[in-house]
């Protein structure tokens, strides 16, 4: 029984909270951490006791008599680690065990006491990791020296990522300090599918093998779809229905923005007060203060009585405990199916509760999304990770950490460390002696004697305040028209000279983009070009684009839709009705207008970026509508025949562009916080790999057919 496997403090803890029985995830997990050596990702649903199936193992096999930290708990969000820490201490607290928060807006009190005397668990973000290992080499070695057990939180969120890479080196430098037997990763996630495991275990494998363990056991969910068609301000019908189909529960609203967050906390609060409801509305983003977002999870934690609803942004997409929520509203699409999985997971904690989640589309389109997003999950599709094998601009940051590190080291040394390093075990080593060549040359890095130093431009870059994380803030720029300022923009691909922007409640067309000033000049747009809106998306996954056309040409699921989102489906759809399409053919449907073609492609966020950048190159007046999966050509002369054999030919000019012509074109690597430093072959390298899709584009090229509506 895995009951008895567990310590005698531990099994008090389970004693006293009255647990009538282990969860499967509990009990498979104990087994299989207590009776083996290797590394464990626990994947089973939200709300199935997945830290505990972590903790209980992990805190039963450690010795904690042993000086140094055992157990280092790593998790993307800081609110998650105070979160976490209650209940981990609530357990500790059994074994007299010491629990110590380390980050940015942890106390120091509790850091100076783990200094001064090594011991028990600790919890942690990346940044802070990287921090402490470039700040304080020698903390980290006389922490770490003899840890037994890394588990990491949400582990999804860092997988395919920039930041998911940099926790990657930071657990082979954090390893390579132990003494002795190997440590032992756990990962814990509720949205890895399938077709991710083997990514997963590949994030955490280095010395020892690592093992999932699936918990498959289903919630009850209930779905529904509405619409209301609105424009860029909300509608008060809109939120007069909103609020009657929440006001009496517990309710996440998710739209896709903190400027939509914002206004749908505020009017709802604004009935509420009218109509006598309650007054417990929030909004719950990155731009609101610390403080007030951590009443916000304390209120919904602990408030037992009152209905309340709060308008958020993935900040409260990922573990942080709220307790019971009774419904989840998304509005508009989510972008990924794991990500309306992670927020669908927020409802229905409580056991035998079910998820309740409401779909309220605001566009057709992007009620189409919901339900493609919807009906993929139901038929357990999850998109797969993709993994960045060559991360040059993090082997740039890394390579001056470790500098600023060791204070100096020879370069067989650092050769050596990066070569071994499992971020960059797909990195030539040609390739990592030649960067390091480079940034001797242009002195990020210095050779003093025999040695390695941090150089006069790195210094720069490693005493900045913003060196301890590798991701980037948006960058925004100013919109100048006749020397005033009329407001600021996200930088993004899209936003190049002649093309026309919202902002101000006018149309803009961008005449000059500075990037070294981050300013752009604009003059007022009378060419009826349709504007771009400011800022980007995450990327939508093809699957979900093809699930949507596949809707498009079969029967609506009417059982969880209103009369209002089947008349919005079925107004979109009635253009494609009759265009004969091939199913498994490649097929995609294009539109005769009057004075331009409409092509609809159906596939992923970044084919369709870089068919746009295509177009572009062949200056081809034309306007994505990433959306919509569309291409608006205007000029008649582009049908079908020309145009597609014509952006293949442009594919093999894109894929030999240098640096210099790529910024032309409005691509560069200024989006990356350490790729533009690199030196120019590289840039060109991660432009390619990480804002074009060049193998998924070249495919689409070569089997598309489009055919008429």
């Amino acid at each position: 029984m895995a009951y008895e496997l567990l310590s005698e403090p531990v099994r008090r803890y389970i004693r006293e909270k009255k647990w009538e029985a282990l969860r499967p995830i509990q009990d498979a997990a104990i087994r299989a951490i207590m009776g083996s050596d290797g590394h464990y990702i626990l994947a089973s649903r939200t709300a199935s006791g997945k830290t505990e199936a972590a903790f209980l193992p992990v805190l039963s096999s450690v010795d904690f008599r042993e000086k140094g930290v055992q157990v280092l708990y790593v998790s993307p969000l800081i609110a998650l680690i105070n979160d976490q820490f209650l209940r981990c201490e609530e357990l500790c607290r059994y074994m007299d065990v010491l629990v110590t928060k380390w980050h940015g807006e942890a106390n120091q009190a509790g850091k100076k006491r783990l200094l001064a005397d090594p011991q028990g668990v600790m919890l942690i973000t990346p940044e802070s990791i990287e921090a402490m290992l470039v700040n304080h080499p020698g903390r980290a070695k006389q922490l770490f020296s003899n840890l037994q057990f890394i588990i990491i939180d949400e582990i999804h969120a860092f997988l395919g990522t920039d930041r998911g890479k940099h926790l990657q080196s930071l657990l082979s430098r954090i390893c390579s300090l132990k003494v002795g037997r190997p440590v032992r990763i756990v990962g814990l996630s509720a949205t890895i599918g399938d077709e991710n495991f083997q990514v997963a275990k590949r994030f955490v494998e280095s010395t020892l093998p690592a093992k999932v363990l699936i918990d498959r056991t289903a919630k009850e969910n209930h779905v529904s779809l509405k619409f209301s068609k609105e424009g860029d301000e909300l509608s008060v019908e809109f939120i007069e229905t909103l609020y009657e189909l929440t006001k009496d529960k517990k309710v996440l609203i998710f739209p896709n923005s903190r400027g939509r967050a914002e206004e749908i906390a505020v009017k709802l609060s604004k009935i509420a007060a009218r109509r006598k409801g309650h007054q417990f509305y929030f909004s719950h983003h990155s731009s609101v203060d610390k403080e007030l977002r951590e009443y916000v999870e304390r209120f919904a934690k602990t408030n037992k009585r009152y209905p309340f609803c709060i308008c958020c942004t993935s900040t409260l997409e990922l573990g942080i405990d709220i307790g019971t929520v009774d419904m989840v509203v998304q509005i508009d699409s989510s972008n990924s199916v794991a990500s309306l999985v992670q927020r669908m997971g927020r409802a229905g904690r409580r056991e035998g509760a079910r998820s309740e989640l409401l779909l309220y589309g605001t566009r057709p389109w992007a009620l189409l999304q919901s339900l493609a997003c919807w009906q993929l999950y139901d038929e357990g599709f999850m998109e797969p990770i993709t993994v960045t094998a060559t991360p040059y601009d993090l082997l740039f940051h890394q390579t001056l950490s470790i500098l600023k590190e060791t204070n100096g080291i020879g370069r067989a040394s650092l050769q050596e460390r990066l070569e071994t390093n499992s971020a960059f075990k797909q990195i030539p080593a040609e390739t990592i002696s030649r960067l390091l060549q480079d940034m001797i040359a242009a002195e990020y890095i210095e050779v003093l004697g025999p040695e390695l130093i941090v150089g006069y431009e790195g210094e720069k870059l490693t005493n900045s305040k913003d060196f301890y994380s590798v991701f980037a803030i948006d960058r925004l720029f100013k919109v100048i028209h006749a020397g005033n300022t009329i407001g600021e923009i996200p930088d993004s691909p899209s936003l190049v000279e002649d093309v026309n922007i919202y902002l101000a409640a006018k149309i803009w067309k961008v005449k000059m983009k500075d990037p070294a000033v981050a300013k752009i000049l604009v003059e007022r747009a009378n060419d009826g070009k349709k504007p771009l809106f400011g800022g980007e998306g995450p990327d939508v996954h093809p699957r979900v684009r093809e699930k949507m056309m596949e809707i498009i040409y079969h029967d609506l699921p009417l059982d969880i839709m209103d009369s209002k989102s089947a008349e919005a489906l079925d107004e979109l759809r009635f253009e494609f009705r009759e265009t004969p399409l091939v199913a498994g053919k490649m097929e995609r449907p294009y539109i005769v207008r009057e004075n331009s073609y409409e092509y609809y492609t159906f596939t992923g966020s970044r084919i369709n970026k870089t068919l746009w950048f295509l177009l572009k190159l062949a200056d081809i007046d034309g306007v994505m509508e990433d959306e919509a999966s569309m291409f608006s050509i205007a000029n008649t002369m582009w049908s079908p025949e020309k145009l597609w054999p014509h952006l293949e030919e442009q594919l093999a000019v894109l894929v030999k562009l240098d640096l210099d012509n790529l910024e032309k074109l409005g691509l560069s690597c200024a989006r990356f916080k350490w790729g533009q430093y690199l030196p120019a072959p590289l840039q060109e390298e991660l432009i390619r790999n990480s804002i074009l899709d060049i193998p998924g584009t070249t495919a689409f090229l070569q089997q598309v057919r489009f055919v008429t509506c």
